[in-house]
């Protein structure tokens, strides 16, 4: 269970706030309380000067153990170059509004803002300076639309902007904290990060409701959520990322942030960073002796330089995006012409290409692992007239058929070699997808975000493949606690 406290400078101020409201001097004496809740104070102090009433604030709340919007650190950062500047492009602002008519001065409280076309805006200044109220001042410039952004304090908001951020303070305080169910008291709190837009995402509905009723049974209250609704993650404990991850994404920046935060965090970033990028896979899975495909990675489209590779590999042979999912950014080449082709398409976008022999199965394996331990194993059948499990050009026939097993009953080698990739990138939750021709096994890939949809991985374990991922979770949440 956690309580927001919000912190004021004066007696005067406390009208301006919810209840649950305290002033500094308030929470410097009598904080924290003997078998207290936890706490998540909001710092509404003027934090602008070094070692102020608000400064302290958030240092005493750190050293108190008390989740603090603002932090120090971003009171430091936010001071230290008396604004924080972010650029947009004009295409965040949607077709019917250009920024002429929004430039000038908005006020940001807890993300939120009055003018909802500004929505977008105020959640990404609200995640770059996590601080409940925030100056954004807009203004057009060459190379876009620009936002300054500044710490603001109780005191220096107009009678309007009291008004609106009383409103969103006080729906803030019941949404996010009051709203608990009477009858069941969760010990933990969770994000569960998901894009509801999402083409091809890790989990279908049918999973992300077994996972929430997972949680449920061992005390962790799961909040599914997007990136653009999730606010400032110090009020979760954790966080479980069931969107498709990628490195110049948000999915990786919130999971450095939870981690940074202290949150419990699956997938980690680390994995995600190992993961995404199959050059780091391929180059640790040679020095650790993992069995994996025939591999080089490719950096020039010259004659000598493809001559080599047909050479060493004949046709076909497979060029792959170091970035990519769901079998997106892997091709294969037929003829020379074809390599010039997409190796110089390719190169054009990734300073390094992987180049990697072609074999033909019609399954590949996936084990997911967790914790270092494997958790379930799957065949998947390559898609109809395909040569891979998705077929992204055929809607009708995206993807092949699937066996659903118990990892007792998967090749040794498929099982060690799967343990054996996964203990590359870490501890965390992956898919580990593997070829199997004449008793070898050939590891293709460590999926950080694997596939997890109702009726297909679950298919063997059913209910139990949620409950044992969130009992790792719990596992992870106590050890943190203690």
């Amino acid at each position: 269970m956690i309580t927001s406290l919000f912190v004021v400078e004066d007696t005067a101020s406390l009208a301006l706030v919810p209840e649950n409201a305290v002033t500094f001097d308030t929470y410097l004496k009598d904080y924290p309380k003997l078998n207290e809740p936890r706490l998540r104070v909001i710092n509404l102090c003027d934090t602008s000067r070094y070692l102020s009433q608000g400064y302290y604030c958030s240092l005493l709340a750190e050293a108190r153990q008390h989740d603090v919007l603002p932090s120090v650190k971003v009171i430091n950062n936010l001071r230290a170059s008396g604004v924080g500047g972010l650029w947009f492009n004009d295409k965040v602002l949607g077709k019917d509004v250009s920024a002429d008519e929004i430039t000038g001065a908005h006020l940001v409280c807890m993300g939120e803002v009055a003018d909802v076309r500004l929505k977008k805006l105020a959640q990404r200044a609200f995640e770059e300076f996590s601080a409940p109220l925030l100056r954004m001042v807009l203004s057009r410039e060459a190379s876009g639309l620009k936002a300054y952004v500044t710490r603001v304090s109780l005191a220096n908001l107009s009678e309007a902007e009291q008004s609106f951020a009383q409103e969103v303070l006080a729906s803030y305080a019941r949404q996010s904290w009051r709203k608990r169910g009477a009858s069941k008291k969760y010990r933990w709190e969770m994000a569960m990060l998901v894009d509801e837009n999402e083409a091809v995402p890790p989990s279908d509905k049918g999973a992300l409701s077994r996972f929430i009723s997972a949680g449920k049974k061992l005390g962790i209250r799961i909040q599914q959520v997007t990136a653009a609704d999730i606010g400032s993650l110090n009020q979760y404990d954790g966080l479980f990322i069931r969107e498709t991850t990628a490195i110049d994404h948000h999915t990786y920046r919130l999971a450095r942030e939870a981690e940074e935060s202290g949150l419990v965090v699956m997938d980690d970033p680390e994995s995600i960073l190992r993961c995404c990028n199959k050059v780091y896979l391929h180059d640790a899975f040679n020095y650790k002796k993992v069995p994996s495909l025939r591999t080089e990675f490719v950096s020039d489209a010259n004659r000598e330089t493809l001559e080599g590779l047909q050479a060493r590999f004949g046709f076909p042979l497979v060029l792959k995006m170091p970035e990519g999912s769901f079998s997106r950014g892997v091709f294969k080449v037929s003829s020379p012409e074809e390599l010039e082709q997409v190796c110089r398409k390719l190169l054009a976008e990734s300073a390094l290409v992987l180049a990697q022999e072609f074999l033909f199965t019609e399954f590949d394996w996936r084990i997911g692992v967790l914790n270092g331990r494997a958790l379930y194993a799957c065949r998947y059948y390559m898609a109809r007239n395909h040569w891979q499990i998705y077929n992204h050009g055929n809607k009708r026939h995206f993807s092949g058929g699937f066996d659903a097993l118990a990892t007792f009953e998967v090749p040794r080698k498929v099982l060690t070699a799967a343990l054996k990739a996964a203990a590359v990138v870490g501890q965390g939750l992956y898919g580990i997808d593997i070829k199997e021709v004449d008793g070898k096994a050939y590891v293709l890939e460590v999926n950080d975000n694997p596939s997890l949809d109702h009726g297909v991985e679950d298919k063997y374990l059913g209910d139990e493949l949620y409950m044992q991922i969130m009992s790792e979770f719990s596992r992870r949440l106590e050890l943190r606690g203690r």
